[in-house]
């Protein structure tokens, strides 16, 4: 059978926007979704997005999320995507609590009117400090690669030059030799919120949200300011797009942070049809 259209679905989560489609429906190969994706994605001769979401059946959980960024790389686990999936599942008749597979780690999401929370299974160890152009930095597997580096509200608001220096950080290959993401935060006024833009490996630009950034950046706040402080922790950041919710537990004790969860919007914007045959 030769497949001529794809109905997908457009969504976003606090901005950060994405093409979803059940794969169920169609069967194609991960070499083949990796290559439809920059079609898919681009901006001008496509649907436009910052990746592609696809829903698969799965053996140890409810379903499986395969998701690939613009240029059809991996991006490991991605936040906001998680949270757009999970309410595209509900959607397709999946319940409101739901679990999925990402690269062999299973995650649980909760679906409400009011937003969607993932569980992440992931205990993120925060680098040794890095110096990142003359800045204080850190490194943190958020479910995939970050770094978060701190600026002063003034360079927050520089888009040009947070592009250049996220550009510059993600190709240091000699520190993050598969590349990496690049968070700029500043903390508000408010002692748990936290300002953030995030350059995206895959994306190659600053994107509106970014979900494992948000929590990356929430557990390097506690890290750099509370580094003794044991119990459960609740940061807003506050993206472009809008506010994602991040929570966790830590034991400084034991060093470990657990128990991860990310809130925020997760909002269908339309559906339509793509034709592979133009």
């Amino acid at each position: 059978m030769t497949i001529k259209s794809i109905a997908f679905t457009k969504m976003h989560g606090a901005g950060n926007d994405f093409v979803v489609f059940d794969n169920r429906t169609y069967g194609f190969l991960l070499d083949e979704i990796i290559a439809l994706t920059p079609r898919l994605c681009h901006r001008r001769f496509g649907v436009g997005a910052d990746g592609v979401l696809v829903l698969e059946p799965s053996e140890r959980a409810d379903y499986r999320m395969v998701y690939r960024n613009a240029d059809g790389s991996d991006a490991g686990m991605c936040g906001n995507g998680a949270r757009c999936l999970a309410r595209f599942a509900v959607r397709s008749g999946f319940p409101e609590k739901v679990s999925f597979m990402v690269h062999g780690s299973r995650y649980e999401a909760e679906v409400t009117a009011q937003g969607v929370t993932v569980a992440f299974p992931v205990e993120p160890k925060p680098s040794a400090p890095l110096s990142l152009l003359g800045r204080e930095a850190v490194a943190i597997n958020s479910g995939t690669e970050h770094v978060v580096t701190w600026v002063e509200s003034e360079t927050l608001q520089d888009e040009p030059a947070l592009r250049d220096q996220g550009r510059e950080i993600r190709n240091k290959l000699e520190l993050f030799p598969t590349g990496t993401n690049v968070n700029f935060a500043c903390t508000a006024r408010e002692s748990n919120q936290i300002y953030l833009k995030t350059y995206e490996r895959g994306v190659e630009d600053l994107t509106l949200a970014c979900g494992t950034g948000a929590l990356a950046t929430a557990v390097a706040h506690h890290h750099k300011t509370k580094p003794e402080e044991s119990g459960a922790f609740t940061y807003e950041i506050l993206c472009s797009g809008g506010t994602l919710k991040t929570s966790f537990e830590y034991d400084p004790g034991e060093q470990r942070y657990r128990t991860l969860r990310l809130s925020g919007p997760a909002l269908f914007t339309f559906d339509g049809t793509y034709f592979l045959d133009i």
